[in-house]
């Protein structure tokens, strides 16, 4: 499979498809087809895509390499088994699959003989890694069998280590699975179909060698790891002392400093003075001129590196000309072609694309096609978050809208709010311009609150939503939410696309004419009140005449409540009843006094009940008639009781799977079902609007009512809790006297990125033949309670929770699970 056009490796790959991309002065897809001739397997098929004359051009007939080399072409793009099928009429007996731009030394006639022995339809050659995020994982039982499959999964979806490498071995009938001029994905269309058939697909974990050259630090360490001896592949050249490998007709001139592991190319001329030190690699026909410094860099065929120049752990393209005195740093990729003038500065992590040219003295710190620096990823938990001004910038905000744009239809519009903070709408003025750049029109709500915006988003015709408010954590950081056209946030999938064109910098330009407008909709608060109104019963709460102490923690909810409680006859204490975007961020030791605070007050004023509804207006925090602090875990319990009790619908309550059991408890005496979702917010609001659910609580005191609004709302929450209270017709202490005590434990551990895969596989197997769940992270049940091992998406911690009867016991398991993920980490 050679059609491949490597996005993610550009600018590396902007003028050639992924399997030309050299290792070591040599194509990719050069490895491939020797190891394939190693192996005897001399009759080979390429499926060609992007510029496919390329590679036809280079290998022609696989007579230079022994083999006999045909090429099939797809017009469109038809996926991994798509391209294989358009290869149907080369294959007609036991075939084996490669991907052409990876980089591995499999004994393939180890997995082709274990496909054989087990008979089955289909083998992949599997491996075990330490990062599994970006690959599929595999699942099978003792003897290969493939239990489960799961592409690209989340921390909390990674149950295995081992993943898919992308060789295959597969008997014809395979075809049968494979629709023509579709397009069609082995792991993701084919083989989860053969598994739901029950016929015989195995794995065949390999020990060998295997890089996938996805990304420029693949890239790099692909190169590292074989200088290494890690792989059974061997440089080009002569090997001379010191792990230095020179190509013939090479010049290095005697007082040049070799630190080895180094290989330089054939006819590459390296004059007095200079030092090349570990990890680098030269191309065929390079100059590097006098008194030059080259580290862990990768320098391509025919560029000119001129003297006294420093190279730091970069890429420099075919044909590049670096003149003298320049510097260019760590991360920096160079594109074919491109000119550095004299004493530039090539700063961290820029990209330069191909045939452009930098003029002398420049310092250039940000990439020529508007990309900013190589992370991770963009998306976390909480979305797009960073410190403001270094993390999240007006040139950072600007392209992610100019990303988010491009990935939804042109000529649409989006729904645009902040919070009051002068940052938020700082960067809500730069999204608006890249997403007018794009073709796409903005209603501009201003300052209001993310459940306006996501009420307003599905009322409306927008195709999606962006709100930016202050980190509710750090008051220096932001948060960048994207909602889809129903005012849920994106899947993970449609994150996956706005980081695909943000790591491109390849956005759709709006022309003069189709440049998005700004419009500022008219009664967008009324529209979400009035709609809120006829979601309860505000007669009948205004019957009861509820006196509530609320806490508005200066946030925007202040501008709208106060319109709801004039139809719901409350008598309302307010406190912090104003904006102010110093103060929307609490501390911990803030967050509790605040409480106590209104704790005080609520026995003062002899109210019904006191609620603080955080500065983002989504979570709400009680305190009842005897000014009792309500914990978030009662507080769950609470409305799983009032709405079990007093919701005619029939339909179930869903809970994240880090929610105590005692919600099942409750729900199963008013006959409800309870359905746990992952532990995140997208998870949750999935599960609202699922048809059969009525009810969507966390323990963080966010609360889902569906059929208003499938997000959290902290308004719709209090004017619920108002009307369920009013039907209980009886003090909230009461109510809560009535439920069962929570007794949970959490504690977090720290685990590196590159241990979080293998503790995960080491969970499981642990699990096996337990009670397990493993819909996020590994739950393991008991007839005393459970505990939930979860991996942390967005730090390198596992979040480590224990359920029990009383907490000496729930502490204990927490403890045991900690030292058992630190005993895989350490060895001990």
């Amino acid at each position: 499979m050679a059609g491949g056009e490597g996005t993610r490796l550009r600018p590396l790959t902007s003028n050639q498809p992924k399997p030309m991309v050299p290792i070591f002065n040599q194509p990719v897809m050069e490895y491939i087809i020797k190891l394939l001739k190693l192996h005897n397997i001399t009759d080979v098929v390429a499926t060609l895509q992007f510029l496919p004359q390329m590679i036809k051009n280079y290998f022609g007939d696989g007579s230079d390499l022994g083999v006999y080399l045909r090429y099939t072409i797809e017009q469109n793009p038809l996926g991994t088994a798509g391209s294989v099928k358009n290869a149907e009429e080369f294959l007609n007996t036991t075939f084996i699959v490669v991907s052409g731009d990876a980089l591995t030394d499999f004994d393939l006639n180890k997995i082709i003989k274990f496909h054989k022995k087990k008979h089955s339809l289909a083998t992949i050659a599997l491996k075990r890694v330490e990062n599994p995020l970006e690959f599929g994982v595999v699942i099978t039982d003792d003897e290969g069998r493939i239990e489960r499959f799961l592409e690209k999964p989340t921390w909390g979806e990674v149950f295995s280590d081992t993943i898919n490498t992308g060789i295959y071995v597969l008997e014809p009938e395979v075809f049968d699975y494979i629709p023509k001029d579709k397009m069609v994905d082995f792991s993701k269309d084919v083989f989860p179909r053969i598994l739901a058939d029950g016929k015989p697909i195995y794995g065949y974990v390999t020990d060998g060698y295997w890089c996938d050259i996805g990304n420029y630090e693949q890239y790099m360490k692909a190169h590292q790891e074989v200088m290494q001896g890690i792989s059974k592949i061997n440089p080009p050249g002569i090997k001379m002392r010191d792990d230095v490998w020179i190509g013939e007709g090479a010049y290095i001139h005697p007082s040049v400093d070799l630190n080895g592991p180094v290989v330089i190319g054939q006819n590459t001329r390296v004059e007095e003075g200079s030092f090349l030190g570990k990890y680098t690699v030269v191309g065929n026909n390079v100059l590097i001129g006098p008194d030059t410094h080259i580290q862990r860099s990768i320098i391509w065929d025919n560029a000119y590196i001129g003297s006294q120049s420093n190279l730091h752990g970069c890429v420099i393209g075919r044909g590049s000309d670096i003149k003298r005195g320049a510097r260019v740093e760590q991360g920096v990729v160079v594109g074919d072609e491109c000119v550095l003038g004299e004493n530039t500065i090539i700063n961290h992590d820029v990209k330069i694309y191909p045939f452009k040219k930098v003029e002398a003295g420049a310092t250039v710190n940000s990439s020529i096609i508007w990309e900013t620096k190589g992370m991770r990823s963009l998306f976390g938990q909480d979305g797009v978050s960073g410190l403001v001004g270094i993390d999240i910038t007006p040139d950072i905000a600007l392209h992610l809208a100019m990303a988010y744009g491009t990935a939804l239809k042109n000529d649409g519009e989006v729904m645009i709010s902040s919070d009051i903070s002068t940052a938020s709408r700082m960067i809500k003025r730069a999204m608006i311009s890249g997403l007018n750049s794009t073709g796409i029109s903005c209603r501009d709500l201003r300052s209001a609150p993310a459940t306006i915006n996501r009420f307003n988003t599905r009322i409306s015709r927008c195709i999606g939503g962006i709100h930016i408010r202050v980190s509710p954590f750090d008051p220096q950081s932001l948060q960048i939410n994207f909602f889809d056209a129903g005012g849920l946030d994106i899947t993970e999938g449609d994150q996956r696309n706005i980081e695909r064109y943000y790591f491109r910098g390849d956005y759709r330009r709006a022309y003069y004419r189709d440049i998005g407008k700004i419009i500022f909709p008219a009664r967008s608060w009324e529209y979400y009140i009035d709609g809120l109104l006829r979601a309860i019963d505000y007669k009948m709460v205004s019957r009861r005449r509820f006196k509530v102490i609320v806490d508005y923690t200066f946030g925007s909810s202040s501008q709208i409540l106060p319109g709801i409680i004039s139809k719901l006859g409350c008598d309302v204490v307010a406190l912090n009843a104003y904006n102010d975007e110093n103060r929307l961020t609490l501390s911990r030791e803030e967050f509790d006094l605040a409480l106590a605070s209104l704790a005080q007050t609520v026995k003062l004023f002899k109210a019904d009940f006191g609620v603080m509804i955080d500065s983002a207006a989504e979570k709400i925090y009680l305190i009842d008639d005897k000014g009792s602090v309500v914990s978030t875990n009662k507080a769950l319990l609470l409305f799983t009781m009032l709405i079990s009790r007093h919701e005619t619908a029939k339909g179930k309550i869903a809970v994240p799977i880090t929610a105590t059991h005692k919600v099942e408890e409750i729900a199963g005496r008013y006959g409800r079902g309870v359905l746990k979702s992952k532990n995140n917010l997208r998870s949750m609001m999935e599960a609202g609007r699922r048809r059969d659910v009525i009810f969507v609580g966390s323990e963080e005191g966010g609360y889902i009512f569906p059929k208003f609004l499938p997000a959290y709302d902290a308004l719709i929450s209090f004017c619920k809790l108002l009307e369920m209270l009013t039907k209980e017709g009886r003090p909230l202490s009461s109510i809560l006297a009535d439920l069962p005590a929570v007794v949970m434990a959490q504690n977090n551990t720290f685990c590196p990125w590159e241990k979080k895969g293998l503790v995960m596989r080491k969970l499981i197997e642990r699990a096996k033949g337990k009670k397990a769940v493993l819909k996020d992270g590994v739950k393991v049940i008991t007839d005393n309670g459970w505990t939930l091992v979860l991996p942390d998406q967005d730090e390198p911690i596992f979040r480590v929770y224990a359920e029990a009867k009383d907490m000496k016991t729930a502490k204990r398991n927490v403890a045991k699970e900690i030292k058992y993920i630190n005993s895989i980490i350490f060895g001990t």
